[in-house]
Order: C-alpha cells, then sequence, then structure tokens
C-alpha cells in the first residue's frame, strides 16, 4: 500500500508554484524591500507545432507588460500592476461624504455633536484587506527546443495574455555541402 496517491500531473501543479516562489523571493533578496513583486499564473501547453502560454493578468494594460527572449529558448514575460487611488476616504460615511459635496474646495469642516474637526484632502486609505497582486512581475519560460521567435504571437483579452510560440520547423541536423 503506498503512503502517498498522486492522481494525475496536475497534482504537482502547487509544488511547482511554490518552487517557484521561493526562486522569486531567492532573486529579490538582494533588491529594496519595498518594490513589491508577484508572480503570475500561466497554463503552458505544447502542441505538435508550437507552444501556448496563457496567463492570468487582470487589470494590467498592455502598455504594462513586456515579453521578450533573453536567449533561443528562454521566453521572458515581465511588468508591473499599479493600484488605482480611490477618491474617497475609507474612513468616511456616506453622510460625510454627502456633507463634503456642498461644501468649499478651501476648508473642509464637519460638525459631530459639539466639536469641529477639520478634514484634510490628503487622508490617507486605510485598507481593511489587500488581496490583489499588484508590483512588478516576471515569468521566464524555457523550451526544450529551438522555437521561432519572428513568429510569436501575444494577445491580451479580458485579462488573459495568449502567447502563442511557434516550434521552429529547423530542427533537424543541416547538410552541408563541401566545396
Amino acid at each position: 500500500m503506498s503512503l502517498f496517491h498522486i492522481s494525475s500531473p496536475g497534482d504537482f501543479a502547487p509544488l511547482f508554484s511554490l518552487l517557484d516562489n521561493c526562486d522569486l523571493q531567492r532573486t529579490n533578496r538582494g533588491q529594496f524591500s519595498s518594490i513589491r513583486s508577484f508572480s503570475p499564473r500561466f497554463d503552458f501547453r505544447e502542441s505538435d507545432d508550437a507552444y501556448y502560454l496563457d496567463g492570468e493578468l487582470p487589470g494590467i494594460s498592455q502598455e504594462n507588460i513586456d515579453i521578450e527572449f533573453s536567449d533561443h529558448q528562454t521566453l521572458v514575460i515581465k511588468g508591473r500592476s499599479e493600484r488605482e487611488s480611490q477618491e474617497t476616504n475609507a474612513n468616511d460615511t456616506p453622510q460625510d461624504q454627502e456633507g463634503q459635496e456642498g461644501q468649499d474646495e478651501t476648508s473642509d469642516v464637519a460638525r459631530t455633536g459639539e466639536k469641529s474637526v477639520n478634514k484634510s484632502k490628503n487622508n490617507k486609505h486605510r485598507y481593511w484587506a489587500s488581496e490583489r497582486s499588484v508590483g512588478q512581475f516576471h515569468r521566464a519560460f524555457s523550451f526544450p527546443g529551438r522555437v521561432d521567435q519572428n513568429n510569436v504571437r501575444a494577445s491580451l483579452k479580458n485579462g488573459i495574455l495568449s502567447v502563442v510560440v511557434p516550434k521552429d520547423a529547423v530542427s533537424g541536423t543541416k547538410k552541408i555541402t563541401i566545396e
């Protein structure tokens, strides 16, 4: 009787993700700790004539994504995700927000009981939960064989980055004639 039961090759996905995260932590150790980074999730599949990468990049615009080859067989996808700032303060109640609309732009004063409280326009938001992935990301994919770098296609639709990397048709040996 086996102690470990493996039902499908997909069971290794959490292990690979853990290894990716460890590698990312190791490479970022020498950088500033204030720079946030994350590793987007990708599906990586192969057909007879191409490799297909489908990655989750929700809310990231095409201008913030770079795709390049670092060598003949390694594709690097990197970029950044930014959090858009909100105009309302997380501490404001709906009544506070309504009361501020009609007031003068130079000074906001709200009455609470018998106290008057000055509210500044530069209040920082206080997050109750920050679960979105923001910061810089970097993924590298190494292909087992030669690829056709000139015909790689990429598209971004509904937060999914799809990259098609054709295999190099000339993967066999090349005979050279002697003159």
